[in-house]
């Protein structure tokens, strides 16, 4: 779930918007140090996922970082701020993103650039035209992949640049392309309902 919150708009480029500056003062208060907040097209927007967000986030980190750390490839990561440095309207959230590369983690503010893999999560209120915006903002800034998860339909959106949009459904094998050649996931396993495997809950 995404909701819009209000803001100083005499920080910002006009009514209704706010700089990347503007959006870092408010991102420091100590009532916001806790909120996951992004910044798009000058609006600040606050993520509130569900669960079921929560939970296909980590099987995506798991299943990424049981690739990526082995191999030495790079980081993966769960609400990682990116931003460009030239965009002063855009701070983005992904859920879960992959740099690719040995560089240092960042451990202040946000990542310099977008991620080489994006992937977006729709919770309830997020519309289908905002998630394909997001991957239309990600390609023009240099993202490589990006995936649109789509739990309610369950299928997955696949954007590349200069490519066709691919839809992957079931058991419909999603990869890695030419970013991570050889990981492939299956689209089903993003979807399945979690088993307690017969264990019975520690008493309370």
């Amino acid at each position: 779930m995404q909701t819009m919150i209000a803001h100083d708009q005499n920080a910002g480029l006009g009514a209704g918007q706010i700089t990347v500056e503007a959006f870092e003062r408010l991102l420091r208060l100590p009532e916001n140090r806790d909120r996951l907040l992004e910044l798009i097209d000058g609006k600040i927007v606050e993520k509130m996922p569900t669960e079921e967000h929560g939970f296909i986030a980590a099987i995506l980190a798991t299943l990424l970082n049981n690739f990526v750390l082995p191999r030495k490839l790079g980081i993966v990561a769960v609400e990682a701020r990116h931003r460009i440095p030239t965009d002063r309207r855009n701070s983005r959230l992904p859920d879960v993103s992959f740099r690719y590369g040995n560089g240092p983690l960042v451990r202040e503010g946000a990542v310099p650039r977008m991620p080489d893999l994006a992937i977006e999560i729709q919770s309830p209120d997020d519309t289908v035209k905002a998630m394909r915006e997001k991957a239309a903002y990600y390609l023009a800034n240099g993202v490589r992949l990006v995936w649109l998860i789509f739990p309610q339909k369950r299928y997955v959106e696949v954007y590349r640049p200069c490519a066709e949009m691919e839809i992957f459904f079931g058991r419909d094998l999603l990869d890695g392309g030419d970013l991570l050649p050889g990981f492939t996931l299956p689209v089903q396993e993003l979807f399945a309902e979690p088993q307690a495997g017969g264990i019975d809950a520690p008493a309370a």
